[in-house]
């Protein structure tokens, strides 16, 4: 990889060890992806810490975290002084609440470890931002913006909606990006890799949200990692429907970069999308497909009992807190079923203040933040029925803790928490 004169510095050692250990780890991923050099960020969404329990453990016995950072977010046996960080970072989605550890099942121990890993972070200069959307709490790339960020969900929203550049990078990278400023020159970073692969044709409206999440999921299990391109009549998306139809490509594919013409800032025209290429393939989705998708995305439900409703995945925005509100006020969720909605930190503190927190609490439902309930492994305990507007968690959640999920829509799921049943379908 071909190296300007202050990367030569730090992988020389000119600027401190941790950022030697960090330019070494860029310089071994980079070779091993084929960069031909390094692109300066600015802009770095990543996570450090000791979020489970071996990394606690670990730093308990290498002596703090320092020694996670050094290991796990730079492979580095040798345990480094970590300095501030050299550019804008955000921490993502970590383990627990703190603020309801005891409703999620975790001890004051952990707790305590959250809140010390949390100060490390911010005297790091870290944001604890603490999401998965850090695009609806402060950290809004602008088109062109070379990133480096974690999370799937989030980033193919910034590659496809706002037109930034990152590729889905690791704990290690955005670790080692963090100290250096600096992330490898591949993928998604470089124009040409930009344009669209598949085509997919509509051939019917799609419209609610639970449907741009369908839609997302079958693209994804069509295209994997490509870069669907996406045309039908009377397309209107929200960035909220984006951002569903994001997560679920990225989750049932591992899509992290699409367009739709007319609406995605890199693609006024389905000739911009493509940049000349050709459709590799071209798929249809209709009434169909539809069915197909949401049959998949059920295919672990079998009891009607609703024990668990999360929603919340990705973090919900403030206007989906809203939402949920409209349809919960002056009901209450059943004693057999418990409601965990997750939201960034900052978008609680809004939702504090304008009443929404306490219509859901009124109700005898939780607005939590911080993680979820797939990523933290949190559910109720006994839970063996869940509910969920989220094609993303609907996929991941059923494997992880090894439960049945319904999926549908959010009104169908607040029903289920008000009834403690399942009464949704394909509408």
């Amino acid at each position: 990889m071909r190296l300007t004169d202050h990367e030569k510095a730090m992988l020389d050692g000119a600027h401190g060890a941790a950022r030697q250990k960090a330019m070494d780890l860029l310089l071994r991923y980079g070779n091993a992806l084929g960069a031909e050099r390094l692109v300066e960020t600015r802009n770095v969404a990543g996570t450090i810490g000791a979020t489970t329990p071996f990394m606690r453990k670990f730093a308990d016995e290498r002596g703090g975290l320092d020694a996670v950072f050094s290991e796990f977010n730079l492979d580095s046996a040798e345990v480094v002084a970590i300095p501030p960080v050299e550019v804008y970072s955000s921490h993502l989605q970590q383990g627990i609440d703190p603020e309801h550890a005891a409703r999620q099942g975790v001890g004051e121990e952990v707790v305590r470890i959250f809140r010390k890993g949390d100060a490390y972070s911010a005297g790091l200069g870290v944001q604890l931002l603490n999401t998965c959307t850090p695009y609806q709490v402060g950290n809004l790339p602008a088109r062109g913006e070379h990133c480096a960020w974690m999370e799937s969900s989030a980033v193919i929203y910034i590659n496809a909606v706002l037109g930034a550049r990152s590729n889905a990078e690791g704990r290690e990278s955005t670790g080692a990006a963090m100290l250096t400023g600096r992330i490898p020159y591949w993928g998604y970073h470089i124009e040409s890799e930009r344009r669209g692969t598949h085509l997919v044709e509509l051939d019917m409206p799609v419209e609610s949200m639970s449907d741009w999440g369908m839609l997302g999921y079958y693209v994804g299990d069509k295209v994997q990692d490509k870069v669907p391109v996406i045309v039908g009549a009377g397309l209107a998306p929200s960035t909220l429907k984006l951002k569903h139809f994001g997560a679920a490509a990225a989750s049932s594919g591992g899509v992290e970069m699409y367009h739709i013409p007319g609406f995605t800032p890199e693609a006024p025209t389905v000739e911009a999308a493509f940049g000349g290429n050709r459709p590799r393939e071209v798929f249809r989705f209709g009434p169909r497909e539809l069915r197909e998708t949401y049959e998949n995305l059920n295919a672990t439900a079998r009891d009607p009992d609703v024990d668990f409703v999360m929603l919340g995945c990705p973090h919900y925005s403030i206007e989906q807190i809203w939402e949920v509100c409209r349809l919960l006020q002056g009901r209450r969720v059943h004693e057999n079923t418990e409601l965990w909605i997750f939201t960034p930190r900052a978008t609680r503190q809004i939702a504090d203040q304008n009443g929404y927190t306490r219509i859901i609490e009124e109700a005898g439902g939780y607005l939590m933040s911080d993680t979820c309930s797939a990523l933290g492994r949190v559910i109720p305990p006994g839970t063996k029925v869940a509910a969920v507007d989220s094609a993303k968690q609907v996929h991941y959640l059923p494997a992880i803790m090894g439960i049945q999920a319904w999926f549908g829509s959010t009104a169908d799921c607040v029903e289920a928490a008000v009834t403690g049943r399942w009464k949704g379908g394909l509408r």
